[in-house]
Parts: structure tokens; C-alpha cells; sequence
């Protein structure tokens, strides 16, 4: 018998939701196709599951036909990128997670004080390109404590910070702790600006932990909440591994293991989840329970010419 205990909460986020029902409903509104620069949420099942619907995905702006309608991703994009959409005269509905649209705001209201910004995030992410495009001031990424002590700045005394949404709580904690010891005056939002969601799904992980031999993570490998999730379960001295879905489930992990905790990013579907719990009982007879957890009930409004839709 294998204990199965699944995370609470576990899978998409308001913002996610909120981003694939913009495509949703502008499929349905405009009819296909639908172009959406870069992924819309980084999940491979979601996004040929929209593709299959008439949804492209492209990489630039320059692969879209003029007048094509056009949607920005959840993670956000550069101002050259939304002044490049405006020159072309493409229709544009944003999908931007309202809580990444709060950091350029924050990143660029520090930038109005003449500050410099430090962006705590992965190099190379969507949310990271799109932030560090939408500040009018010199930004510098900080991914790890050592890259603290060799950075160099104009003004100390006029420096603040500004953190990815999907990042380790305890991780950033630790770099914003480094921060403020090298440069005292700067200022910054704590981990405020980590998402609800993504602390909430990190605190589950904890949680489950505690309970169980070994935890799955739901997600793609692209996905930074889920690889979040899956290093945590390890700092935690659990075997965690990060699988798209069930069939990436292997025997050998479950040599030994008696219970199991299950949890998914929040770009993954519960549809994915219920698969991998399926998928399970190849293993042995399994017992499925849930943690008492947060639930979450945000929800963002739509943007206006989808309002109706």
C-alpha cells in the first residue's frame, strides 16, 4: 500500500488562470488564430492544449501578420517590445500577472527617486526580460548571496530592490539579509512581492514533507515555481523530482518508499495531477489523502475588451 498526501494548495494560481482564459476568450470573441508572444504560462500540456485551438505561439513580433490579434504572456514583456507591438498597429490584450504588473510599477517608481534597482531573480526568465525592459533606470540581476559582494553601484545611498514573483522565499530572504547588510540604506519590499501563490505552494511543500518519503512535483521543467518546489523538498532531505506528468514516473523511485506527496506549480493543471495519481497505482494499491492547507480564493478581473466575453 503507498500512502499518497496531496499538497494544499497545488496547481494554477489566479494569474495563471486568468492569462489562459484571455486566450480562451479571445478565441472565442475574435476566432482563431490568436498570436501570444511567448508562452503564455510556461506549461507544455496548456499550451498545446490552446495551440490545438488555434492559439500560435511566437518567439518575436516580427512572426506575427500585421493587424493579427496579439497577447502578452503572463510573465510580462519589455516597453520596446509593447512599443514595437504599438508601431506595427497590432490589437494587443496584455496578460500580464497583475502581481508582475505591481513589481514594474514598484521598479519603476524607485527609478522616478533617481535610484539605481537590484532585480532578484533567474537570469534568462520571461519575468526577469520583461521587468528589467519596463524600468527607465540601470538594473542589476542578483541571483545568488555571492553575487552580492562583487556588485558595483553608482550611490549606495540611493539603491533599491526589487524581487522575481516566483523565487524561494528562504532564498531570497537570505539575499535581501545580504543587501541590506552591504548597502544599509537601501530600500525594498521584503518578500512581499513573491506571490501569494507561489508561498503558498512553498509552505504546503513543507509541509508535505514532514509527512511523507518522497514528493512529485507537477510541472515543466521551464516552469521556476516548480523547480522552486522540487528544491525544497530536497533541502528538506526528501527525493523530489519534477515530472511534466505521469509518464515520467519511474519504478525505481519507489524502491522503499512507503507514502508519497504529490504538488503541482502553479502553470500545471489538476487534470495532470489526477493522472499522476492514476498513474500511481501501477506501483501498488494507493491511499489518497489531502493536507489541511490555504485555500485560496483571488481572482483578477479581465481586461476590458474581454470583459464580456
Amino acid at each position: 500500500m503507498i500512502r499518497v498526501v496531496l499538497a494544499q494548495p497545488r496547481g494554477f494560481c489566479a494569474g495563471v488562470e486568468r492569462a489562459i482564459e484571455i486566450v480562451e476568450r479571445a478565441l472565442k470573441k475574435y476566432g482563431p488564430p490568436i498570436y501570444v508572444r511567448h508562452e503564455i504560462v510556461h506549461n507544455r500540456h496548456v499550451v498545446e492544449d490552446l495551440r490545438t485551438r488555434g492559439a500560435v505561439f511566437v518567439d518575436e513580433l516580427d512572426e506575427i501578420p500585421a493587424g493579427a490579434m496579439t497577447v502578452f504572456s503572463a510573465h510580462g514583456v519589455a516597453k520596446r517590445v509593447e512599443q514595437l507591438a504599438a508601431e506595427r498597429g497590432l490589437p494587443v490584450i496584455d496578460a500580464t500577472c497583475p502581481l508582475v504588473a505591481k513589481v514594474h510599477n514598484e521598479g519603476r517608481r524607485y527609478a522616478s527617486q533617481g535610484r539605481e534597482i537590484v532585480l532578484v531573480g533567474h537570469a534568462g526568465h520571461a519575468e526577469v526580460e520583461g521587468t528589467i525592459g519596463q524600468i527607465p533606470a540601470k538594473v542589476h540581476l542578483v541571483q545568488t548571496v555571492d553575487d552580492v559582494p562583487t556588485l558595483e553601484v553608482a550611490d549606495p545611498n540611493k539603491l533599491s530592490y526589487i524581487t522575481q514573483t516566483t523565487l524561494s522565499v528562504d532564498d531570497t530572504r537570505g539575499i535581501i539579509a545580504a543587501l541590506k547588510a552591504r548597502f544599509p540604506s537601501i530600500v525594498g519590499p521584503d518578500v512581499r512581492d513573491i506571490c501569494y501563490a507561489t508561498q503558498n505552494r512553498q509552505q504546503a511543500v513543507r509541509e508535505l514533507a514532514q509527512v511523507v518519503d518522497m514528493i512529485l512535483v507537477v510541472g515543466s521543467r521551464n516552469s521556476s515555481n516548480s523547480n522552486r518546489l522540487r528544491e525544497i523538498g530536497e533541502e528538506l532531505g526528501k527525493p523530489a523530482y519534477l515530472i511534466d506528468d505521469a509518464g515520467a514516473l519511474q519504478a525505481a523511485w519507489f524502491e522503499g518508499i512507503s507514502s508519497v506527496g504529490v504538488t503541482a506549480g502553479a502553470s500545471a493543471p489538476e487534470l495532470l495531477v489526477q493522472g499522476v495519481l492514476d498513474g500511481l497505482r501501477q506501483f501498488g494499491e494507493t491511499e489518497v489523502s489531502t493536507l489541511a492547507g490555504v485555500a485560496e480564493n483571488v481572482r483578477f478581473r479581465f481586461p476590458a475588451e474581454l470583459a464580456d466575453a
